[in-house]
């Protein structure tokens, strides 16, 4: 894991549970940075409409390999 790293912070959402909103944030995030190596859940958080959970939320940072 020698080099330097960015961290950049993300939020994923999901209906299902908190840890596929981690995999939504991460996959999502694949689309545009390369070089992904890790991930840290921040906050977690869900949205609730008519009495049930309707949303999960997880801010996440996202720590990615600078290039040279």
């Amino acid at each position: 894991m020698a080099g330097t790293y960015k961290i950049t912070e993300i939020v994923g959402t999901s209906p299902v549970s908190f840890a596929e909103a981690v995999k939504a944030g991460v996959a999502e995030a694949a689309k545009t940075l390369r070089q992904l190596d890790w991930f840290e859940v921040v906050e977690q958080r869900g949205r609730i409409a008519d009495g049930s959970v309707q949303e999960f939320q997880v801010t996440i940072k996202v720590g990615f390999k600078l290039e040279r």
